[in-house]
């Protein structure tokens, strides 16, 4: 009997990957930043769109580059030189999530076994935007086995001048009741933010773990002592770990879903003015981030 494989399927803008039974999946969409659109595991879902709310209101899987989280009022100011990117954060004027989230990746890369599958996507800039006038290149190098996923990131200056970044993900992550799940992490410090969601400054905190999610509403962001999070769920249980030994956590559940926002980021919320996180990457260097998520199944459906 011949080896099964994992395999691929191309369809509008998206892309799927599929375990030998197709009871492991993974959906990614081209046109908005090559992102994860969804993951299931064993037949159970453990990323998801949030579907039907619009993409544009809640960043599902965006890839955030290059910066995580918010810049305030859009301003920044490198080498001596004043930048504002657009504030499509409008209530808030804040600018969000960064460059890439909507813009089109191409599969530029792929292959397929019978223990995992890899994908890779890619942008390229073309032209410098006036708001962040450098040129680069993101290359998302996914890979689903049958029991997880990960994602290493990596970032080219193909442009002549060095330019600020950090990096951030922003899974949802789906369970059958919120409020019989909980989070585990280690962590000391908070980051202390204002009604704009704009870092103010680092605070002490004391958390009991396993960290309880009954009526728990968060938007919070946390300093990271390792850079691992587990998320314990009816269905099952998930460890997300990061390649950063620095690594600072956002967290954030949506109103009126059974989902959570598990944001891995290399830095904080107004990085480029704070400097928290803050990384610069010189002409012709590379930069590698990588993240992984690994899943448990409680009760396997067949």
């Amino acid at each position: 009997m011949a080896t099964q494989i994992f395999s691929l399927e191309k369809y509008d803008d998206f892309i799927c990957l599929y375990s030998p039974c197709s009871s492991t999946q993974a959906q990614f969409c081209l046109s908005r930043g090559g992102s994860l659109d969804m993951l299931m595991i064993e037949n159970t879902q453990i990323i998801t769109n949030l579907s039907p709310i619009s993409p544009q209101k809640t960043y599902p899987s965006s890839v955030l580059f290059p910066f995580a989280n918010r810049i305030k009022d859009g301003k920044y100011n490198f080498n001596n030189k004043n930048y504002v990117f657009d504030c499509n954060e409008a209530a808030a004027n804040n600018a969000l999530h960064g460059l890439v989230y909507n813009k089109t990746f191409n599969c530029t890369a792929h292959k397929l076994t019978s223990e995992f599958a890899c994908l890779q996507l890619s942008y390229e800039t073309e032209k410098p935007d006036d708001s962040f006038p450098f040129l680069y290149r993101i290359d998302l190098h996914y890979k689903l086995t049958k029991n997880g996923l990960s994602l290493e990131i990596t970032v080219l200056n193909t442009g002549e001048k060095k330019f600020p970044f950090t990096l951030g993900w922003h899974p949802y992550f789906k369970t059958s009741d919120l409020n019989q799940s909980a989070l585990r992490f280690s962590s000391t410090q908070k980051l202390a933010a204002d009604a704009r969601n704009i870092t103010t400054g680092v605070v002490g905190c004391d958390l009991t773990m396993p960290y309880g999610l009954k009526g728990v509403t968060l938007d919070d962001a946390y300093i990271l002592q390792a850079p691992v999070v587990e998320f314990i769920t009816p269905e099952y249980d998930l460890k997300l770990t990061a390649s950063e030994a620095e690594t600072y956590l956002q967290l954030y559940t949506p109103p009126a879903v059974h989902a959570i926002a598990i944001e891995p980021m290399s830095g904080v919320s107004n990085s480029f003015n704070n400097k928290i996180g803050l990384k610069e990457l010189h002409p012709k260097e590379t930069f590698q981030i990588y993240w992984g998520i690994e899943v448990q199944l409680k009760n396997v459906k067949l």
